[in-house]
C-alpha cells in the first residue's frame, strides 16, 4: 500500500472525514463517560448546557474563547509558512508583561490613547520573542521546534522572577503577582457584571484581518508559497528568509494579544497561572480548524465550550474534568488522520 496524493479532492472527500473525526471524539467521550460510571447522553448534555444553556454559559464560553482564538491564528499564520511556532505561550506572556509594566501607572494616559499604546507595546514584545528563534532558523538552521519550545520555560522563569522581584505587589500580602492595572488600561466588560470584554470582539477583528492578509495580499501569497514548497519559492524569486521573519512578527504580535487580553480583560494582574496552556491549547486550535484564521473562531469555540462545559459537567455529575483534556486530544489526533484521508488515498501496489 501507499499513499497517492489528490490533485482536486471532491467537496464530500473534504468535508466528510473532518465530521467523522468530530462524531469519533462524542463516541470516545461517551465511552469514557461509562467507564466513569455516569450516563452518557447526561454527560453530553451537561457539557452543552454549560457551555451554552444560558446567557452566563455562552459569554464565559466567549470569554475563555478570546485567547485561543488569538493563539489559534498566531499558530495558524506560521505553520501556514512552515514555522512551526510552538512558543505562543512565551508570546502570551510578554504581551501580559508589557500590558502590565507600562499600565499600572507607567502612563498616565485616558483610555483611547492608553488601550492602543498597550496593544502595540503587546504586539511588538511578542513580535520580539518569536523574532529570535527565526532569526536562529534562518541565519543557522536551528530548528524553531527546539528554541520556540525552550522559550517557553524561560520566559515564564523569567516571569516568576519578576513577579518575586521588581514587579511584585507590595500590598499583594506576599503572593507573586503584579500589581493591578489603572483603570484606562482594563478592557471594558460587553455585559455589565459579567466577564466577557472588548477583547473578544478584537480576536474577531484580528481573525478578520489574518484572513485579509492571506488571501488578498502579496505577504499571504508569499506565506502560502513559501508553506507549500520552500525550494520552489525561491526559485519563483519569493525571499523566503524575509517571508519567515515576517511571519514570525505577525505570528508572535498575534499571541501576545492573549496576554494583553487575559490581564486588561480578565484578570487586571499578572501572575504565573494567568495561562493554563493557552499557548499549547492554540495548536489544538489552529489545527482543528485547517490553519483557516475564519475556521479558528469556530474552532476556539468549540474548544472552549468543552472546557466550561466539562467544568459544569463534573460539578453536576462527578466526572473528572480530564475528560476535556481527552476530548481535545483525541479531537486532535483524528483531525490529523482526517487531513491525511482529505489530501491522499491509499493505493494498493
Amino acid at each position: 500500500m501507499r499513499l497517492e496524493p489528490i490533485a482536486n479532492p471532491s467537496l464530500a472527500r473534504s468535508t466528510l472525514p473532518p465530521a467523522l473525526a468530530i462524531a469519533a471524539t462524542v463516541v470516545v467521550a461517551s465511552l469514557l463517560a461509562m467507564l466513569a460510571g455516569a450516563n452518557p447522553f447526561a454527560v453530553l448534555g451537561l457539557i452543552l448546557k454549560g457551555a451554552a444553556g444560558s446567557q452566563f454559559a455562552m459569554l464565559e464560553t466567549l470569554n475563555r474563547a478570546t485567547p485561543l482564538i488569538f493563539t489559534g491564528l498566531a499558530v495558524a499564520v506560521a505553520f501556514r509558512a512552515r514555522l512551526w511556532n510552538i512558543g505562543a505561550e512565551a508570546q502570551l506572556y510578554a504581551g501580559a508583561l508589557m500590558t502590565v509594566v507600562l499600565g499600572t501607572g507607567a502612563l498616565q494616559w485616558p483610555a483611547a490613547a492608553l488601550l492602543p499604546m498597550l496593544v502595540l507595546v503587546a504586539m511588538l514584545a511578542g513580535a520580539v520573542v518569536l523574532l529570535v528563534p527565526a532569526l536562529l532558523k534562518v541565519r543557522f538552521g536551528v530548528d524553531e521546534v527546539v528554541t520556540t519550545l525552550l522559550f517557553n520555560f524561560i520566559f515564564l522563569l523569567f516571569i516568576s522572577l519578576l513577579l518575586e522581584g521588581p514587579l511584585k505587589d507590595p500590598m499583594g500580602m506576599g503572593w507573586p503577582k503584579s500589581e493591578r492595572l489603572i483603570a484606562e488600561a482594563r478592557l471594558p466588560r460587553i455585559v455589565e457584571g459579567l466577564r466577557l470584554h472588548w477583547g473578544f470582539a478584537l480576536a474577531l477583528i484580528a481573525a478578520a484581518l489574518v484572513w485579509v492578509i492571506q488571501r488578498r495580499t502579496t505577504l499571504g501569497y508569499e506565506m502560502r508559497a513559501v508553506g507549500l514548497n520552500r525550494e520552489a519559492a525561491r526559485f519563483a524569486g519569493i525571499p523566503v528568509n524575509a517571508v519567515l521573519i515576517k511571519t514570525a512578527l505577525l505570528s508572535g504580535g498575534l499571541a501576545a494579544l492573549a496576554g494583553f487580553s487575559e490581564v486588561a480583560g480578565v484578570k487586571g494582574s499578572l501572575t504565573l497561572d494567568l495561562s493554563p496552556g493557552f499557548g499549547y491549547t492554540g495548536i489544538i486550535v489552529a489545527m482543528l480548524a485547517l490553519l483557516n484564521p475564519l475556521g479558528v473562531i469556530a474552532a476556539a469555540l468549540f474548544v472552549a465550550g468543552i472546557f466550561v462545559g466539562a467544568d459544569s459537567m463534573s460539578r453536576a455529575v462527578g466526572v473528572p474534568t480530564y475528560l476535556a483534556d481527552i476530548m481535545l486530544a483525541t479531537a486532535l489526533l483524528l483531525m490529523v488522520l482526517a487531513i491525511l484521508l482529505t489530501r491522499f488515498r491509499a493505493v494498493r501496489e
